[in-house]
């Protein structure tokens, strides 16, 4: 059974992780740089929502006879979130690589927000570590941007993976 949720939580998190790159793309040349959107109102939210419950729906329904274990749920979720991350990751860097503005946009925009911070702000963070931060900005890279895309990738999907695996779990009755 194993193998089924690993098959099933694949195909999902190929089709997630195609759809959440197109999405980036589409926001970006509409005007919304997508890494300056706050990851609490992330559309990865909604996406892995989507693409979790419909791999641990399939393998519980198809496969399972209804029956779904919290450990079944938590490794499926796991899996449509590493590969979708993944793969989003991965095009954003080649996409960034390849439009070169996409990096330099990104720059321009968090240095002008980072510039805008209150003084309230500055004061609670630091002068020095703000000043270091707003230094650092023009050296960042494609890599940076990828790995830190990845990393709120695999925070968001944990957080709505638990709560699809404890929701759609079922267990044998006695």
């Amino acid at each position: 059974m194993t193998k089924i949720l690993l098959k099933v939580s694949l195909r999902y998190g190929v089709a997630a992780g195609v759809l959440a790159f197109v999405l980036l793309i589409m926001m970006y040349y509409l005007g919304q740089h997508p890494l300056l959107i706050s990851p609490f109102l992330d559309f990865r939210v909604l996406l892995f929502g989507i693409f979790i419950f419909f791999a641990l729906k399939e393998f519980r329904d198809y496969f399972q006879a209804g029956e779904l274990h919290l450990w079944q749920g938590m490794l499926g979720g796991l899996i449509v979130i590493l590969v979708a991350t993944t793969l989003a990751s991965g095009f954003m860097y080649l996409f960034g690589t390849l439009e070169e503005e996409f990096l330099n946009s990104y720059i321009v925009q968090i240095t002008a927000y980072v510039k805008s911070f209150p003084k309230e702000d500055i004061d609670r963070i630091g002068k020095d570590i703000y000043e270091r931060n707003l230094k650092a900005l023009p050296t960042t890279n494609m890599s940076a941007l990828a790995i830190t895309y990845f990393m709120q990738g695999l925070v968001i999907g944990f957080f709505v993976n638990i709560i699809l695996s404890v929701s759609l779990r079922r267990q044998p009755k006695p």
